[in-house]
């Protein structure tokens, strides 16, 4: 229906005189102005249009009717619609003819019209502005160069939205933001309108947008994921799981030295995982048994290198004493010639060459010793270290630390021992188990010799368990004499720290002893201490049986509230014939009274 309607609007004559104005006539444009009802601005002997826009040789009379038809700057290939130029130079527009409507550009020296944030992903744009009289054809009609419309969606009132197919054709139409539109010929404000061209935020467009950026997102998120597996190293292969017959074959791998390196990572897999038990024990054992016996390969393997490496230096050190030599012979080959008897017949440049020669060789010749005295060097220093790390240190004192560190490395050899015997003696069992009642051929010969075998190794395994529990008993011995020596020690020095406390507290006991006695000797110092004397012989004496140092208090407190408990017990003290101290009860009611003395004291003097 839009393509029929845009095929009549096609059919529709338009009148010569619309065609025949020239556009870079400022006459012309003055009057189309006016009809328009614009005020023209700037037009005196301006060219608003550059000649490279317009078509070389254009005559105006020429028009629809002769046949031949305007040339439309919208249409593409035509190039007559530039890019949006950058926003910081001048843009100048140019009319733009159409089937139904015209476009006139707006006044360059006014600002370029504003627009608002890009939406991402913007397809739709709002046109404002319209005539009241355009028509959905016309709009698709001027907007369908700009690229394929998709959508049109017109208001009632002059504006319209336009979808687009991709989103660089919002940015042609957004370039005839600011255009004027006028229809026809007519100069009815109905027909005509200044365009308003702005992104608009759709929902589709935003919707499609989201979609593009997962889109993207999943395609980089597998890239980086083909990357990184890529880039990942090798899984280790998968280690089969444990069974009689894989044993079997492990076991043969672990004696193999190509193979070994497998086959020592299956096995320590499967002790990991916890495949042995009490039947497979065995088995594990001899496969623990041959990674053990791996140990005395790799140690000849890097002896036969070290050797290897010895010779290599022998060799290259023989290499360097010839290199020297020849060195040597050169070097008296240039002295030889320096002499007089050969120097006088050689000319002045070649003297000069044998001279630069002789000082090159004497030179490398230094250089090349230096490096032979430097090997030699290192030779002795290393046969030195090997002296002093052979010959024992006879002064070294075997302390406590030594002999428990030593009991503990025989006694972890003792156990062992006693497993491999153990194993040993599993293995005897088993194979007396399977011997049973079978008739004595090859295989029982076989075994009977491996029975041999075992028991002899069993005989020497005890008899070196049995040495190495009287060494380990010789060195408890001497552990235990160490620890009787130590604590004897102690003892001696406990009783000498206790003697020091005895002088100590003696010395102590005397000097307070002494002081208790000056303190006795001493007089009365007041006469304060002389009433209390009289109250406390008062009250003592009515008490026989005495009283308690609190009880004493508490009767002179109320006598005298400052007197303190301690005072009234040191004055006690320093009369000790008129007062006495003695405890009574037992245990628990165990108690310390005073007694009043002082009649005694009388008798006996």
């Amino acid at each position: 229906m839009m393509a029929a309607a845009a095929d009549g609007l096609g059919s529709i004559a338009i009148d010569t005189t619309q065609l025949n104005m020239s556009v870079t006539d400022p006459t012309a444009w003055a009057t189309a102005m006016n009809n328009l009802g614009m005020v023209p601005v700037g037009l005196a002997g301006q060219q608003l249009v550059s000649d490279s826009i317009c078509v070389p040789g254009f005559d105006p009379s020429l028009n629809m009717m002769t046949g031949i038809t305007p040339i439309n700057p919208m249409i593409p290939g035509m190039g007559l619609v530039p890019p949006p130029p950058p926003t910081d130079m001048s843009v100048v527009k140019e009319i733009i003819h159409c089937k139904s409507c015209t476009l006139f550009p707006p006044n360059p020296n006014l600002p370029p019209p504003s627009t608002r944030e890009r939406p991402p992903g913007c397809k739709t744009v709002f046109v404002g502005g319209l005539p009241e009289n355009a028509t959905e054809e016309i709009i698709q009609e001027v907007f369908e160069q700009c690229g394929d419309i998709t959508a049109i969606r017109k208001s009632k009132k002059n504006f319209c939205h336009i979808r687009f197919a991709e989103e660089f054709m919002v940015d042609k139409a957004i370039y005839l933001s600011g255009y004027r539109m006028r229809l026809g010929s007519s100069t009815d404000k109905k027909d005509s309108g200044r365009l308003h061209v702005d992104f608009a935020q759709a929902r589709d467009d935003f919707y499609e947008w989201e979609c593009k950026q997962r889109m993207l997102a999943r395609e980089e998120r597998h890239r980086r994921k083909l990357e990184e597996d890529r880039l990942r190293p090798p899984s280790p292969p998968a280690i089969m799981h444990y069974s009689e017959h894989e044993a079997t074959l492990l076991a043969e791998k672990l004696k193999d030295d190509s193979k070994f390196s497998e086959a020592i990572t299956v096995l320590l897999t499967w002790i990991e995982r916890g495949e042995v038990n009490r039947r497979s024990a065995n088995q594990f054992y001899s496969m623990v048994q041959s990674a053990n016996s791996h140990v005395r390969r790799l140690m000849n393997e890097k002896a036969n290198h070290e050797q290897e490496m010895e010779q290599a230096k022998e060799n290259f050190k023989d290499a360097l004493t010839g290199i020297l030599t020849q060195f040597e012979q050169i070097v008296a080959v240039f002295n030889a010639s320096a002499r007089q008897k050969a120097w006088d017949h050689f000319s002045k440049a070649q003297r000069k060459n044998i001279d630069i020669w002789r000082k090159h060789s004497e030179e490398l010749r230094n250089a090349h010793s230096e490096q032979l005295m430097g090997i030699r060097r290192e030779e002795e220093m290393e046969m030195s270290d090997d002296e002093s790390t052979d010959t024992p240190n006879k002064k070294m004192r075997v302390d406590e630390s030594a002999l428990a560190a030593q009991a503990y490395a025989l006694k972890e050899e003792n156990d062992s021992l006693r497993w491999q015997l153990d194993a040993y003696r599993n293995e005897v069992e088993l194979l007396k188990q399977e011997k049973g009642q079978l008739f004595r051929t090859e295989e029982n010969l076989t075994k009977d010799q491996q029975l041999q075998f075992l028991q002899q190794t069993m005989q020497g395994m005890q008899q070196q368990l049995l040495t190495i529990q009287e060494e380990l008993k010789n060195k408890k011995s001497e552990l235990e004499q160490a620890k009787e020596e130590q604590s004897h020690t102690q003892a001696l020095v406990k009783v000498l720290q206790e003697q020091e406390i005895n002088v100590l507290t003696v010395a102590l006991v005397n000097q307070d002893r002494e002081n208790n006695t000056e303190k006795r000797t001493q007089g009365l110092k007041s006469e304060k201490e002389a009433l209390l004397i009289g109250i406390i012989s008062t009250f003592l004496h009515v008490h026989p049986f005495g009283a308690n140092i609190e009880y004493l208090w508490s009767y002179m407190q109320q006598l005298d509230s400052k007197i303190s408990a301690n005072e009234i017990e040191m004055l006690l003290m320093r009369l000790p014939r008129m007062f006495k101290q003695e405890f009574t009860g037992v245990g628990a009611t165990l108690e310390k009274r005073w007694k009043f003395c002082a009649f005694e004291g009388i008798k006996t003097t």
